[in-house]
């Protein structure tokens, strides 16, 4: 396990992490069952590590159609010793054998787990990892191909990463930060595409025991900012209820729901209070209306409708008296 780092001065913040430096050509690691692998040239870089070429074979040199990688990192660095807890409880070659034959499936975009272990080169400790090789990603394709793929590759990707997302839950973990630049092709067959990266990996439910959600004030966010949705704690709380009755705002969907709750009120005879419509600042109201009389009792009631009507709203045409400002829309019925 990485120690832990020394407790900082207050008014600082975190230890950075540190960067890996690059091994020469031929370096040879032995992990953890034993077995050595050879590292070639270093093809690209982490946020901390590097990736290189590597074979099994160390007898011969490393070329460019080599078929692992290994990603080399500091050893007191916590990504990579993340990613390996995941690797090594879920990607192992059997494991996914075993899921591919049960769910008849002729591959699975999950890398496989080859070997890791811990090597020192000048007085330092690396930690590494080594794992199958693949090609470009998606993101670069996509920018190759002037930002748009086409609807029937869109649906053949969302279906295998549908069938990775459904492997890494059922083994007890989510992944937490799928993006383009992290589905990665298949070096020997492009029509593959697996999903890479799980530095940020979370086990969600050890054992089958479901973790209980809890923020962490203390820690800062995890991911790609591109990728992530709104941050909403500040009117929902972690038990799921909404916005406090302080929220200053109310949603035009509330606003409609109490009115046809009024509404039904009405209908069925229970009294409802009237609702004032709210006067426009700088209006002011016209002098020569007329001001409103006390209702009287017609002498022919029959050709005059009733007020109650109009009140309870069962009329079929408008009884009301118009409005001044902007005219409103028409209620709907309610049923």
């Amino acid at each position: 396990m990485p120690p832990k780092a020394q407790a900082a001065g207050k008014g600082r913040g975190p230890a950075k992490r540190k960067l890996a430096e690059e091994f020469p050509l031929g370096e040879v690691l032995t992990d953890t069952s034993k077995k050595s692998w050879k590292l070639g040239a270093p093809i690209g870089q982490g946020g901390f590590g590097l990736l290189y070429l590597a074979n099994d074979n160390s007898s011969k040199t490393v070329g460019a159609d080599a078929p692992y990688v290994i990603k080399v990192e500091p050893s007191d660095n916590g990504p990579l010793f993340s990613e390996l807890k995941f690797y090594m409880r879920a990607a192992k070659p059997d494991l996914i054998q075993s899921w591919m034959t049960s769910h008849k499936m002729k591959y699975l975009g999950v890398p496989k787990y080859w070997g890791s272990g811990l090597h020192e080169k000048g007085g330092k400790r690396y930690r590494f990892m080594v794992m199958d090789r693949f090609g470009t990603d998606l993101q670069k394709k996509f920018e190759e191909t002037g930002r748009r793929f086409p609807r029937k590759l869109v649906l053949q990707l969302g279906l295998r990463l549908l069938d990775i997302l459904e492997y890494i839950h059922e083994h007890e973990y989510v992944h937490a930060d799928i993006k383009a630049s992290n589905l990665l092709l298949s070096h020997n067959n492009p029509n593959q595409v697996y999903l890479v990266d799980y530095g940020l990996a979370y086990r969600y439910a050890p054992e089958g025991v479901l973790k209980e959600y809890k923020e962490d004030p203390k820690r800062c966010h995890d991911g790609t900012i591109e990728f992530t949705s709104i941050d909403f704690s500040s009117v929902v709380s972690s038990n799921g209820a909404g916005p406090s009755s302080s929220a200053k705002k109310t949603s035009k969907r509330k606003k409609v729901v109490d009115y046809k709750e009024e509404s039904d009120d009405e209908v069925d005879g229970s009294p409802a209070k009237k609702r004032k419509s709210p006067k426009k600042k700088g209006v002011k109201e016209s002098k020569t209306a007329s001001p409103k009389k006390k209702a009287a009792t017609p002498k022919n009631t029959a050709a005059r409708p009733k007020k109650a009507l109009v009140e309870m709203g069962t009329q079929t045409t408008p009884g009301l008296k118009r409005g001044r400002g902007r005219p409103k829309k028409k209620a709907e019925p309610v049923e």
